[in-house]
């Protein structure tokens, strides 16, 4: 094992010029300098295997070549960068990309907005719009769940730590339990419907209702298919929106594009950021049912909504899905990890437990600082991971899509015995 990495960097001294609000570099300190698909190096010639993909933002890998040989063509041809919403080949490209690519082959009828260029940026759009259609004020946010930062999505981030820097009260907002949380059920959705059709109920019929059906930071809790179908059901009877927050579980990540493919429902909108360019760069869509699409001409809007560099990418990432050994590839990569998962978890059950699904999986320990000490005895070992849940008890594991077999492989190998060394330290500590 390599020694725990130290930055000697004047520029990144904790005293020096960047604000303390920054977190992953305080638990993964290397200066990075390059990458390609599933490894990085550090200025110092230190390799990183990537399960981390910038938080689900690099699902199809670091300078993927084809999107790479696309960026570049456009750049050297002087396309234009920064179009606002004005009308360009680029945008005209994607648009019908994926009108073929991912509406068309799955009997989905979308109209596409381009907000600002995050994924928050798409949540205020949702949450804006739900409003303006319905007439109504609260939205339904669920435990557990992670939106964003700015005002509006925060308010439905059950974050405590993120809220409370909010600084002000955040309305207008009603939290059921996700399914799962604390046994609950649709139990919980079907007894919400009761109160806000009760005259005497107390709850006024909200205008949409937001889930992650896989909660990335909230700690990879997966809605079932039949919960999902509870709370399409219930929003439908109730006049109320549905909208599903894909930014981190879609794109591939949980499997298939969609992460709500696989239980068959229809969102009113859906929210998508982080590996919808394909390549880093900033961008986020917001996907609308036509006869939802209520907005004025400039009614909502952002500067860097027309991203022109982010279209070339995602477009030439959309590629990807016509081919069906990149999706059978993201299966074989998720059963190799489901596999590692269930084998690992079974040897210590007491403290491990297998969460997630698709390539957003990972491990629950019972005492979250092992979680934290697995990740940086990881890091030190050469693995870029991150922890989530409420406690950070939750390894996480996002390797991108694209990553070759024999490095995920060694990967695993690698976090393998950071666990069992972790998990051995731990009983022997219990047992003294």
């Amino acid at each position: 094992m390599r020694p725990t990495y130290s930055v000697k960097n004047e520029i990144f001294d904790p005293f020096a010029q960047e604000s303390e609000v920054r977190a992953y570099c305080r638990r993964m300190p290397a200066v990075l300098d390059h990458a390609i698909n599933a490894e990085l190096w550090d200025e110092n010639g230190n390799r990183y295997i990537d399960f981390l993909s910038a938080c689900g933002a690099m699902n199809y890998g670091h300078n993927n070549r084809t999107l790479k040989a696309e960026l570049i063509d456009f750049l050297q041809n002087d396309g234009v960068a920064a179009a606002l919403d004005l009308h360009t080949v680029q945008k005209r490209k994607l648009l019908a990309a994926f009108r073929e690519t991912v509406m068309r082959p799955r009997g989905l009828d979308y109209k596409i907005q381009f907000p600002g260029p995050t994924g928050t940026n798409a949540v205020e759009a949702a949450i804006k719009l739900s409003r303006k259609v319905t007439g109504r004020q609260s939205i339904v946010a669920f435990s557990n769940g992670f939106h964003g930062m700015t005002m509006g999505a925060l308010a439905l981030t059950g974050n405590q730590a993120a809220r409370r820097a909010a600084g002000v009260p955040l309305p207008n907002v009603h939290r059921l339990p996700f399914e799962g949380y604390r046994d609950a059920s649709a139990a919980e959705l079907l007894r919400y419907e009761t109160l806000v059709n009760d005259p005497s109920g107390g709850c006024d019929a909200p205008a949409a209702f937001i889930v992650e059906t896989v909660q990335g930071e909230g700690g990879l809790n997966v809605a079932s298919n039949a919960w999902l179908q509870s709370l399409a059901a219930v929003a439908s009877r109730m006049g109320s929106l549905l909208i599903v927050d894909d930014i981190q579980a879609g794109c591939g990540r949980s499997g298939t594009f969609f992460s709500f493919e696989r239980a068959g429902i229809r969102p009113d909108i859906v929210c998508l950021s982080k590996s919808i360019s394909g390549y880093g760069l900033p961008m986020s869509l917001v996907l609308i049912k036509p006869d939802l699409d209520h907005w004025s001409p400039g009614e909502h809007n952002g500067t860097f909504r027309g991203n022109t560099l982010a279209f070339v990418t995602a477009c030439a990432a959309l590629s990807f899905w016509r081919q069906p050994s990149f999706v059978a590839g993201i299966e074989e990569r998720s059963h190799i990890v489901s596999r590692w998962l269930h084998q690992i978890s079974a040897r210590n059950p007491e403290q491990l437990s297998h969460r997630g699904i698709g390539l957003m999986q990972g491990i629950s320990f019972s005492d979250p600082d092992c979680a934290r000490r697995v990740a940086t005895r990881a890091f030190n070992n050469g693995i870029l991971i991150e922890t989530c849940g409420p406690r950070g008890e939750v390894l996480k594991i996002m390797p991108p899509l694209t990553i070759e077999l024999e490095i995920l492989s060694e990967g695993l190998d690698k976090l393998r015995y950071a666990v069992e060394r972790e998990v051995s330290i731990h009983a022997s500590a219990i047992a003294a």
